[in-house]
């Protein structure tokens, strides 16, 4: 009898394991390629802007059911300028899809909006390591680096923004990044 207690653990085991393991997020690459391009040729700032929302639903496109709802909860609750609630769903999300960037890009906008640049920097790096191409978390980046006070890499990371997508606001921001240490 209790081996066959045991067999039907080790049986149900890979099967409970998985219900508290995130699936690998959906793969936009081709999708997000095709946006870029898109972006890039947009023949003014509305349509290169509708094109940023079509990306936006790409990143946020999480890998399942239980990662979509931290993922909107989060969003609803930043919204809301609920930051610690916004901020307890996405560390629920980054702890359970380690490999989703949105997670991480989503808790490196509440750092930034509570002025914690220092902590939302390393969000926007484990976001770009996970979605190279993600444009938002770069235009985060540059404005992270921005507050920090380092403005050749913020100038770096929005340059390579900008080259996915030429259309966003923060291109103004550009021309002042590339002139001395004073101006900002």
């Amino acid at each position: 009898m209790k081996l066959l207690a045991i067999t039907a653990c080790l049986v149900a085991a890979p099967t409970l394991l998985a219900a508290d393991t995130c699936p690998a997020a959906p793969d936009h690459s081709d999708a997000l390629a095709a946006l870029i391009e898109e972006a890039r040729s947009a023949e003014n700032r509305r349509a290169g802007m509708a094109v940023s929302d079509k990306m936006w639903a790409l990143w946020a496109d999480a890998p399942d059911t239980r990662a979509q709802e931290l993922l909107d909860e989060g969003m609803e609750r930043r919204q809301s300028y609920d930051y610690d609630g916004a901020l307890a769903a996405f560390e629920a999300l980054v702890a359970y899809c380690p490999d989703y960037a949105e997670g991480y890009n989503q808790r490196a906008f509440i750092s930034y909006l509570r002025q914690d640049f220092e902590a939302a920097l390393p969000d926007l790096d484990a976001a770009l390591e996970r979605t190279p191409r993600h444009v938002a978390a770069l235009t985060g980046k540059a404005l992270t680096l921005v507050a920090l006070g380092r403005k050749g890499e913020a100038a770096l990371a929005l340059r390579a923004a900008l080259d996915m997508n030429p259309w966003l606001s923060e291109r103004a921001l550009l021309p002042v990044l590339e002139q001395g240490e004073d101006t900002l």
